[in-house]
């Protein structure tokens, strides 16, 4: 007798997504749990920081697969990758839009005197940003909205992100700024470089186009946020404020960081879990 139904058949690339996005996701989240226990500007902290952005970076491209397929992942993480790269290149030369800073030769590999994690931490950091944004907005998602408080997400992370390499001397400020001698422009910079991220984005992994989320072989058009995705900008709110509050022992950083990033962690997780994102 014939059937006319199919069973469902997975698709063993969104497996293989999924059991890469689950060990890179344990292995950055271990390597932000061990990095306070080590020296500060020592060679293990040089190495984790490596490891977590590397992480970091492969986590969001297997979850990225999972959703939109190995294309257009593979084009929205060169994409993103090689105009950031630019970026931090006219950044170390000119000032803009950052303002004056130089990068130390503590992280390697580099390319044209930027370390190569750099451009890969844009993208790692920058989706989830972008998801955690469309979660957040709920019904008033759109993308406009999600563009801007994408770019907000993003810039959010920075003011973790930036105290602490500059701590590790990774990088350095011509002069000292206002926010634990970082200046003010930078985040200006970083939101402005975050719009086009966040543009890139939304051409390159559309929220509303994208293979089936559970790993079954086909295609499905849905508005939903990508849970993955969100739970990296959420896990990365938390750590970050509790190992600044706690083992870092800045409660400045802590207190400004979080306050910028948990709210729309927290927003992002609501709508999910009421169903309106």
């Amino acid at each position: 007798m014939k059937r006319t139904l199919d069973a469902p058949r997975r698709s063993p690339r969104g497996d293989l997504a999924d059991r890469v996005a689950a060990v890179s996701s344990v292995v950055t989240i271990a390597g932000m749990i061990a990095t306070p226990l080590l020296p500060q500007r020592g060679i293990g902290r040089r190495v984790l920081s490596s490891v977590v952005v590397t992480g970091m970076f492969a986590t969001t491209a297997a979850n990225a697969t999972k959703r939109w397929g190995i294309g257009r992942a593979a084009a929205a993480a060169t994409a993103t990758a090689l105009a950031t790269g630019v970026v931090e290149r006219i950044g170390t030369r000119t000032g803009l839009p950052f303002g004056r800073y130089a990068y130390t030769s503590a992280l390697q590999p580099q390319i044209a005197h930027v370390p190569v994690i750099v451009p890969l931490a844009w993208f790692g950091m920058g989706l989830p940003s972008r998801e955690a944004a469309h979660a957040a907005l709920g019904d008033a998602s759109t993308p406009a909205a999600r563009i801007a408080l994408g770019s907000a997400a993003m810039t959010a992370w920075d003011l973790f992100l930036d105290p602490q390499m500059v701590g590790e001397g990774f990088w350095a400020w011509a002069r000292r700024g206002a926010y634990r001698g970082i200046p003010l422009s930078n985040f200006v910079g970083w939101f402005i470089t975050g719009l086009g991220i966040m543009a890139m984005l939304e051409a390159l992994l559309p929220p509303g186009e994208h293979e089936v989320a559970s790993g079954v072989a086909g295609l499905e058009s849905t508005d939903r946020a990508d849970r993955r995705l969100v739970s990296e900008y959420g896990y990365m709110s938390v750590m970050q404020t509790l190992g600044f509050a706690r083992f870092f022992r800045d409660p400045l950083v802590a207190a400004v960081g979080g306050a910028a990033m948990l709210p729309i962690s927290a927003a992002a997780a609501r709508n999910l879990l009421r169903g309106r994102a």
